[in-house]
């Protein structure tokens, strides 16, 4: 196709990575795009990573002509990056996960500061109130005190979605007739997954045996449905959306965004205080709990934070190094700075030393700090929800987000006013809601 159709360029950039998901198992999550361009796709015979890499490097060399708009083009030129690393790899070439991590999701990452996470500790002994010698015992009490019992984790979990599903509607807007559903499973290496099913639908499966705690309910509900991956995938299958935007990849700069947007979504619709309106629901479903329990479970979420880059560590230790000790090393560092134990850390590693999440971690760690300051950046005055709504609705590329964060207000020029750009198309997303928080 000739480079001079932007739209042609844009879907064989779809066709692209549908074929390559045919040969990498799990990176395509989701396609909410054209079906008679997928069933093509299904019906060719699986192509060779190596020829599929020199396609994607054509398609990056077409981007030259100007055809598409400035966002576009850098969304599409990052994209095309990891397909061509992404490639690589399954034709079998080796790639170092440094630089995996650099080419695939466009972020630098190295080792975290131990000072930093001392200083955690420090900030999360005092919301437990104890000391930091003491502060391993403090914080394994307070995780059993905590934990969901197995009979009341469907039942808890169902109130979260349906609460934060009503918050999402007022403050983000859903688009109408898209549903979740849950479904508990076991014996998988993750907390949570939410698949596409249909046309605004999703099943969000969770693991009965990650030990779900009180406070994490409502972090997973928000980062797996409402207002997460589950709300990004139906606004864009209800919008008019640029054929790109309608494939999810893993391990991509796409998806570094996504879950950045995940992990903060909780922020963005209930904002400081979710602990307590947790609770609130939490307690109406059956699972015990206080307004006093679910402040606590906030305050050391919150105070956890820092302590995310501890799991990148491990993933770099693990694959950064060929020491025949290197998970001996990971499970330390794991247990050292997150204070858990021996068994928690070995479910952990069971994730990070899976050749498909080796760089997934990643997109928790730097996509959650890169959403975080870009929402806190946001025009003052202006709701944390429509704001949100725009990392759900625009082609973001971690460069153009850490700009974007850095500049005035958040704002950058690149930015869109078309109609359903800024949320203005979904029930409940017009102007300032009364249930729209504050960050």
């Amino acid at each position: 196709m000739d480079g001079s159709d932007p739209e042609g360029l844009a879907r064989d950039y779809v066709a692209l990575g549908l074929r390559l998901g045919r040969v990498v198992p799990g990176l395509v999550d989701a396609h909410v795009g054209d079906p008679a361009l997928a069933r093509r796709v299904d019906d060719e015979p699986a192509g060779d990573p190596a020829v599929l890499r020199r396609e994607a490097a054509a398609l990056r060399r077409r981007l030259d002509d100007g055809s598409l708009d400035p966002a576009r083009t850098a969304y599409l030129a990052a994209q095309l990056a990891a397909c061509e690393v992404i490639a690589a790899r399954a034709a079998g070439e080796e790639v170092d996960v440094v630089t995996e991590i650099r080419e695939c999701l466009g972020v630098d990452v190295g080792p975290g500061d131990p000072d930093a996470y001392r200083e955690a500790h420090a900030g999360l002994a005092e919301v437990l109130g104890t000391t930091t010698a003491r502060l391993p015992g403090a914080l394994a009490a307070f995780r059993d005190r905590d934990r969901v019992a197995p009979e009341l984790l469907r039942p808890g979990l169902a109130a979260m979605t349906a609460a934060l599903r009503e918050r999402t509607r007022a403050a983000v807007g859903l688009p109408p007739d898209e549903r979740v559903e849950l479904e508990i499973v076991a014996g998988v290496p993750w907390a949570g997954f939410a698949h596409r099913t249909g046309p605004g639908r999703s099943v969000v499966q969770v693991s009965r045996d990650a030990g779900h705690r009180r406070a994490h309910l409502p972090l997973l509900a928000a980062h797996e449905a409402y207002p997460g991956h589950h709300t990004e995938m139906s606004r864009t299958e209800a919008r008019p959306a640029a054929p790109e935007r309608t494939l999810f990849l893993a391990r991509t700069p796409q998806s570094l965004v996504a879950e950045g947007a995940a992990e903060t979504g909780l922020a963005a619709v209930v904002g400081t205080g979710w602990g307590v309106w947790a609770a609130d629901h939490l307690a109406a479903a059956g699972v015990p709990t206080t307004a006093g329990e679910g402040a606590l479970g906030e305050a050391v979420e919150e105070a956890m934070l820092p302590l995310g880059g501890v799991r990148q560590d491990a993933a770099l230790l693990l694959h950064g190094s060929t020491a025949a000790d290197r998970e001996e090393r990971a499970r330390a560092h794991l247990r050292r700075w997150l204070l858990i134990d021996d068994e928690r850390a070995g479910r952990m590693l069971g994730f990070l030393g899976h050749p498909r999440w080796r760089i997934h971690t990643t997109t928790y760690v730097e996509g959650t700090a890169l959403a975080r300051a870009w929402l806190a950046a946001r025009p003052e005055g202006e709701p944390a929800g429509p704001h949100f709504a725009r990392l759900l609705d625009e082609p973001w590329t971690p460069d153009r987000l850490r700009h974007a964060a850095s500049t005035t207000a958040g704002v950058s020029d690149t930015q869109s006013d078309t109609p359903g750009e800024r949320g203005e198309r979904y029930p409940g997303s017009v102007g300032p809601s009364p249930m729209s928080p504050t960050v």
